[in-house]
């Protein structure tokens, strides 16, 4: 699941034009919102940084809104994860930290799940949410996915970036039956199993073709 609208949800910022000031360099991603010295700095998570990609998802896991997990799963999945850093005039005292995150988790040769999408409240609606999503579609890219899967409240904002509502498991009988073998809860809320129902409630199976 995922989670920034009106309310508290990470992966459910709306896109907006910051997202268009993406420029690359290296392994780093800056981007500029409309706030004067503002920027966002992505890169690719260390497992230092495990501790603090768990604080901003507490408070969307309190709220049902993502799943909660011990540290030491952040720990294991990190090379899953892109992180952004505050950067800019007028955020000195947060340059450096963790603002928002996410993480791209291969499910099969074909597809993957974008999950953990997430930024700190007070960040929302500067493009965050929308920057991590672009550079983990583009990390699928480069791996050779050609779909990515997404459970989420905020059907608007993962419409936008082409996302489309699917009912079922878009993989075949040999595969599923493949899935089941895995211990992973997402991959468990993929197959829409039925111990997993209480985590999904409310939430829409979404698929973008890349």
């Amino acid at each position: 699941m995922n989670g920034d609208t009106n309310r508290p949800v990470p992966s459910r910022e709306a896109p907006d034009a910051a997202a268009q000031a993406v420029t690359r360099g290296g392994p780093r991603v800056a981007l500029a919102d409309g706030a004067e010295g503002f920027r966002t700095v992505l890169r690719r998570a260390r497992p230092a940084d495990a501790r603090a990609i768990a604080e901003i998802v507490r408070p969307y896991a309190d709220k049902h809104i993502l799943i909660g997990k011990d540290l030491i799963t952040y720990f294991e999945d990190i090379q899953e994860f892109t992180v952004a850093e505050a950067s800019g005039s007028q955020d000195r005292d947060r340059t450096g930290a963790l603002i928002g995150c996410g993480a791209l988790h291969v499910m099969w040769d074909d597809i993957a799940e974008v999950r953990t999408l997430a930024v700190r409240a007070e960040y929302r609606r500067r493009g965050v949410g929308q920057a991590v999503l672009t550079d983990l579609l583009d990390r699928a890219r480069s791996l050779g996915l050609s779909r990515v899967f997404c459970l989420t409240f905020e059907v608007a904002f993962f419409s936008a970036n082409g996302f489309r509502e699917i009912e079922g498991t878009p993989v075949g009988t040999d595969t599923y039956y493949e899935m089941l073998r895995s211990h992973d809860d997402g991959i468990a809320e993929f197959l829409d199993l039925a111990r997993v129902k209480p985590n999904t409630l409310g939430n829409t199976r979404m698929l973008l073709d890349l």
